[in-house]
């Protein structure tokens, strides 16, 4: 058992070549939408903090498809894009195999932000 990450890097970095730089796009993606936005590890996997907000955006890999947590319903034009890729209520999954869209990883990071702004 390899020992619990403490930073993001240390969470990617314990993914094989084939994922380790999909995980890197998206975490890159986050960081663009959430500047400045504290990083930690959370439950086991990366979380971007919403400032002043006790509350972020988590993410996983998975063997098959990288996750995002918890995503609440973002305004109807992006929910629109993120719906057919909802696997749960508060959860998104992207498929390796698909292709991971960064730009809408970058999108929900940003629409949650302002969700929790407006709404926290």
């Amino acid at each position: 058992m390899s020992p619990t990450p403490e930073t993001v890097d240390d969470y990617l970095a314990g993914f094989p070549d084939d994922i380790r730089p999909v995980l890197a796009e998206v975490a890159a993606a986050i960081r663009r939408a959430l500047p400045g936005a504290e990083e930690r590890i959370r439950y086991g996997m990366p979380a971007f903090m919403f400032p002043g907000r006790s509350y972020g955006l988590h993410f996983a890999g998975w063997k098959k498809h990288v996750g995002l947590y918890p995503v609440a319903t973002l305004d109807p034009g992006l929910e629109t894009e993120v719906a057919p890729h909802r696997a749960a209520k508060d959860t998104v999954r992207f498929f390796y195999r698909d292709g991971v869209p960064y730009d809408l990883v970058e999108r929900i990071a940003a629409g949650l932000a302002v969700h929790h702004r407006d709404h926290g």
